[in-house]
């Protein structure tokens, strides 16, 4: 599988509008994706974006689950809105917000890698409720994983 944005490539620097509002210039958009050649029997995708900066202690930015086996993109901008594939169900991230959550670096904290994973599952659905924490959805994804994809930006002030 692969991975990949319109907004920056694998490595490279995120573009300060997909930081939170807190941040200059951040807009708070939620990244744009693209993923492909997933295994056949894909039935959904789950994507997650976790900062693993020491600092952050892997803090949560978006946990969406239920992602229709048949879709290969989430646009600019789509958290929290239509634009979010049909059936998809966005989880709360580490704030406690449902949906994206940009970065937000403490100042002087360095540059943060934002990694945003997409998880091929062979089934539909994957189960968990609204409330679902990661620690819920991983232990939910445990043998139906068929293969997944990183993408990572990076992101300091």
């Amino acid at each position: 599988m692969y991975l990949e944005s319109s907004a920056y490539r694998d490595g490279g620097t995120m573009p300060a509008r997909f930081a939170t509002v807190q941040v200059e210039a951040g807009t708070g958009a939620s990244v744009p994706l693209a993923w492909g050649d997933a295994p056949r029997e894909t039935r959904s995708f789950v994507i997650e974006m976790i900062d693993h900066h020491p600092v952050a202690r892997e803090w949560l930015h978006w946990l969406v689950v239920d992602v229709p086996g048949g879709e290969r993109e989430v646009p600019e901008g789509a958290s929290a809105t239509a634009a979010m594939p049909a059936g998809a169900m966005e989880l709360a991230n580490r704030a406690g917000r449902i949906g994206y959550g940009g970065p937000q670096p403490p100042v002087g904290s360095g540059v943060h890698d934002y990694e945003v994973t997409v998880f091929a599952l062979d089934v539909p659905r994957l189960g968990v409720g609204p409330q679902a924490t990661l620690g819920d959805v991983t232990a939910a994804m445990r043998g139906h994983d068929l293969g997944r994809a990183s993408l990572t930006g990076r992101f300091g002030r």
